[in-house]
């Protein structure tokens, strides 16, 4: 797979994602790493175009083009299972958009925890409305997908900042550039 063509794409073509690739998308997250393999995560598949818009506006910005999305898959951590569930939730949330660029499809994670609607009451009071999600839980994000209506160009080692990049210390930059 070509990483540096993975970009987070906002606008899609008005055509659905076929179920084949839901499905490939799907069995690619549940086989994600967590800690100490606990999957303190539920994955909600979002087709509905009522729902879609709803979640839209969950945020006061920033996730308005997930109305005009085919599919949206809602990330929800299980706060009680791990300590960890930011972090595993994040890691298949990663997956779904690796895989999703695999199979041809773009993708764009919208953040959801911590976020504020446009009246300023916590994302996550509508989240649990639209999406029934139980109380021990929280939506981490939204990831919009569908065939991609825009072409963006691949990254080059021009949009690479090698100095993020380490040897041994923090002090040692791992390219010497």
């Amino acid at each position: 797979m070509d990483f540096y063509s993975r970009r987070s794409i906002r606008k899609y073509e008005k055509k659905e994602v076929e179920e084949d690739k839901i499905g490939e998308i799907l069995r690619t997250a549940l086989v994600s790493p967590t800690g100490k393999n606990k999957k303190p995560y539920e994955l909600i598949v979002v087709k509905d175009r009522k729902i879609l818009t709803e979640l839209s506006n969950c945020k006061s910005k920033g996730g308005l083009f997930l109305k005009d999305a085919p599919l949206g898959i809602a990330v929800v951590g299980l706060k009680d299972v791990s300590d960890t569930w930011i972090e595993d939730c994040s890691i298949v949330s990663t997956f779904i958009q690796l895989k999703a660029h695999d199979l041809g499809l773009g993708s764009c994670w919208v953040q959801m925890k911590g976020r504020m609607d446009k009246d300023d009451n916590p994302s996550e009071n509508l989240l649990k409305k639209i999406l029934g999600t139980p109380e021990n839980s929280e939506v981490l994000c939204v990831i919009a997908l569908g065939y991609p209506e825009e072409d963006r160009p691949s990254h080059e080692e021009s949009d690479m900042n090698f100095s993020k990049a380490k040897l041994n210390t923090y002090k040692n930059n791992y390219f010497q550039k």
